[in-house]
């Protein structure tokens, strides 16, 4: 499951119906298309895809169709298609995390807010972290963040600003939206990126692009994953690094919580009150 499901469930992202939910999964080949040579029947894989992943059988695109290895389970194989795949992009595409920079990280332990955290981290940053309470606070720090601010105690912007002496982050990675949006640009330094990855807290309101030029030259950027793996070669460069980064435990793609396909609804509310922390999966 990724929070985009609640998008196209709620309406906040227009699709045509009827339509089924799951824009990722993993599982074994039942049969191939014409001309398919690089997976076979009987190949255990995992895929990204614009819907269907809410089913026991999925007809999933060859493009975005890669073979996982006998030692990583379909659980890490589905992780690491649409959370961890926008990840990386996040990181080395909408930005190119650099030794040096400070990045701050909504909702850093999420599934999406680990793999960001993890990623930067190697990519030699120091990461600043926000969460909803203590437990997330030690989860967020477990998985990369150097500082962990409590958005529910804390105004992440003063925190922000204290940690980084004035300075501000070179990106934000704002997940959340609506209630942090307006905030985050206040956490960027001279010529910083908002990376605008997501609406959790719903769609950010319009703002007045001379902003940008009055707070210091800043940029911004509403990327969406498949714009970041147009061709099959860059979906494999990204997968097999995903891959090679989970082999080497630089990152770590665990579940956070699985669930029977039939309780999908019940899935959705929990993702939407926030109480999982990681990526939450349905087993058919």
């Amino acid at each position: 499951m990724n929070f985009i499901d609640t998008y196209h469930r709620t309406g906040l992202y227009k699709v045509d119906l009827p339509f089924i939910p799951g824009g990722d999964g993993a599982g074994v080949v039942d049969s191939v298309g014409e001309g398919v040579t690089e997976v076979k029947v009987g190949d255990r894989v995992a895929y990204f895809t614009r819907s269907g992943g809410y089913a026991e059988y999925t007809v999933a695109p060859a493009m975005h169709t890669v073979k996982l290895s006998d030692k990583m389970s379909f659980e890490s194989g589905t992780a690491a298609m649409i959370q961890a795949l926008t990840a990386h992009y996040l990181v080395k595409g909408s930005y190119y995390v650099k030794p040096g920079d400070t990045v701050l990280v909504h909702a850093a332990a999420g599934g999406l807010g680990r793999l960001v955290s993890q990623m930067a981290k190697h990519l030699g940053a120091k990461v600043i972290g926000t969460t909803s309470s203590e437990e997330k606070a030690t989860i967020a720090r477990e998985y990369g963040c150097d500082e962990v601010i409590l958005y529910t105690t804390q105004d992440f912007e003063t925190e922000v600003k204290r940690i980084t002496n004035g300075k501000g982050c070179n990106v934000v990675y704002d997940s959340v939206g609506k209630d942090t949006f307006d905030k985050s640009f206040n956490c960027l330094a001279r010529r910083g990126w908002m990376i605008a990855c997501g609406n959790a807290s719903g769609k950010p309101p319009p703002f007045d692009i001379l902003l940008l030029s009055q707070k210091g030259s800043l940029s911004i950027n509403r990327p969406v994953l498949g714009d970041y793996v147009a061709t099959r070669e860059e979906f494999l460069e990204r997968v097999n690094e995903v891959f090679s980064w989970s082999d080497k435990q630089i990152i770590k793609l665990q579940v956070g919580k699985s669930l029977p396909l039939k309780d999908a609804a019940e899935a959705h509310k929990l993702l939407e009150g926030r109480q999982v922390a990681g990526k939450m999966v349905l087993i058919p």
